[in-house]
């Protein structure tokens, strides 16, 4: 089985330019998945751009470069695009695609997730919640009643997908145009390391954990 990761890294970013090289703690961004990656068990480690910058520094960190087409690197276009684009292009059997904003990801989380592709068809990231009393922007109760407030412990408990990655196989891709089709598992990562960069804030935050 062939297995390779893809991590998508449009050159164009409005919150932080850059932002999938921007330095942290003294390293590009991008280079914490591609490590990631490459001390995992996926064969190769791709990274989709359309950026000469990000193309020299995935190449420095080890990675090989796909060259994202400009149609499908527009602030519009959808992750699922680069997926596809690498996916028509090569010869493999499991595809991990790979969030570049997701820097506390570990390599033993990414092989959890492998592990697991021989019960499901696609795998992704999640990480647990309790209850919490959620408000809309309008400052209304969201599915719950104010006056009938439950108690967090007669709640379930949820999962949330924190977008680390993603693990699905290239038939399921090709079929569905979906990072995630047919039956489905889920690796839990503690919340102390789901956080994912995409503002200045998160940034900072992020940096004190490392």
């Amino acid at each position: 089985m062939k297995v390779i990761s893809v991590i998508p890294a449009r050159g164009g970013s409005k919150g932080i330019p850059l932002k999938n090289i921007v330095s942290l703690n003294g390293e590009p961004l991008i280079s914490y998945t591609i490590e990631a990656s490459n001390q995992s068990n996926v064969d190769e480690t791709w990274v989709s751009t359309d950026s000469p910058e990000i193309t020299s520094v995935a190449l420095e960190c080890g990675a090989k470069v796909i060259e994202r087409p400009s149609d499908i690197s527009k602030d519009t276009s959808q992750s699922e695009e680069a997926l596809l684009h690498a996916a028509r292009d090569s010869e493999f059997d499991v595809l991990v695609f790979i969030q570049p904003t997701s820097p506390l990801i570990k390599a033993k989380d990414i092989n959890k997730g492998l592990e697991m592709m021989d019960k499901y068809d696609s795998v992704f990231s999640v990480t647990k919640e309790h209850w919490i009393p959620r408000w809309t922007m309008d400052v209304k109760p969201y599915e719950w009643e104010i006056d009938n407030r439950p108690m967090r412990q007669d709640k379930p408990e949820t999962y949330i997908e924190n977008g680390a990655f993603y693990i699905t196989k290239r038939e399921n891709l090709l079929e569905s145009e979906l990072r995630y089709s047919g039956k489905m598992g889920v690796v839990e990562i503690p919340l102390s390391r789901s956080f994912q960069i995409d503002t200045l804030e998160d940034l900072e935050f992020v940096e004190k954990l490392l």
